[in-house]
């Protein structure tokens, strides 16, 4: 018996996955609803971390924060973007398009 040097993970999704016909293959579709979960899990706690860091920064800079801090902020900003678990932050791929709300004039 041989040990790998290393550990390999699947972190792409399963290849055998048609977004045409998601429902052809339940496991593929299982496959890659958990792989849409845990990117998306990964995207929450990039963006917990960065929001500590940036808690810090606030502590520490003080009246500063607003020249000092920009760059995490933005980076906060940008990494909260589309992470929501609701109907609006489905794949569009899978779901189709969103609708468009209607302007009252």
């Amino acid at each position: 018996m041989v040990r790998k040097s290393g550990v390999e993970f699947d972190e792409g999704p399963p290849d055998d996955f048609d977004l045409a016909n998601p429902y052809k293959d339940p496991v593929a579709f299982l496959e890659y609803r958990e792989y849409l979960v845990r990117e998306k899990w990964i995207a929450i706690e990039t963006a917990k971390i960065i929001r500590e860091k940036l808690k810090w920064c606030y502590r520490i800079e003080g009246v500063n924060h607003r020249e000092k801090c920009r760059d995490l902020r933005r980076q906060y900003l940008e990494s909260t973007r589309g992470i929501g678990w609701g109907k609006d932050a489905r794949p569009y791929d899978l779901h189709g398009p969103k609708k468009e709300e209607e302007s009252v004039e």
